[in-house]
């Protein structure tokens, strides 16, 4: 038996060689921004994260009051204490109702009995928005869709809020 010699070309050498070296560094260019791309997919979350907001629940009464609380917020790598707010009342069945104060319209903070003329409605006073005591938008006003609703929790007699959800009434 012969033995057949493979021989390779300097040409081919280079071009071998220069290939494996342009895949090695598109490999590492592409490495971080796949890493950055994929990150958050991969990332576990533990979606509807209740919030403390300091207030007891004995303490809530049926008219809205306006309610302070931080959220942890992280974008990206800078993480961040967002401060929220919320209204929050006991409806007619004892349960606890909170209302995001960010008018539907355009976005606006909205008052309860912010306008003399529409008692027992929340107002907003960029374009006279009204809403009622459970959110939901007046026709012929401005806003088109209700006030958002959080997710509530009690916990040691103390208020916890999730995530604001909007309200189908």
């Amino acid at each position: 038996m012969s033995e057949k010699k493979h021989q390779v070309s300097r040409r081919q050498f280079l071009n071998y060689t220069l290939t494996g070296v342009g895949g090695f560094m598109a490999s590492a260019a592409l490495m971080p921004m796949v890493r950055f791309a994929l990150d958050p997919v991969l990332k576990d979350y533990s979606g509807g994260d209740f919030v403390a907001t300091g207030t007891k629940v004995d303490d809530i009464t049926t008219e809205p009051v306006s309610v302070d609380f931080v959220v942890e917020q992280v974008d990206a790598w800078y993480e961040s204490d967002e401060p929220k707010s919320a209204w929050v009342y006991k409806d007619d069945n004892g349960e606890i109702v909170a209302l995001s104060p960010i008018c539907q319209h355009l976005g606006c903070t909205v008052n309860w009995n912010g306008d003399s003329a529409n008692q027992n409605m929340f107002f907003c006073p960029c374009h006279n928005g009204l809403y009622k005591k459970n959110g939901k938008n007046v026709e012929g006003t401005p806003p088109p869709s209700p006030l958002l609703k959080y997710e509530t929790k009690v916990k040691d007699g103390i208020l916890l809020l999730g995530k604001a959800n909007p309200q189908n009434l």
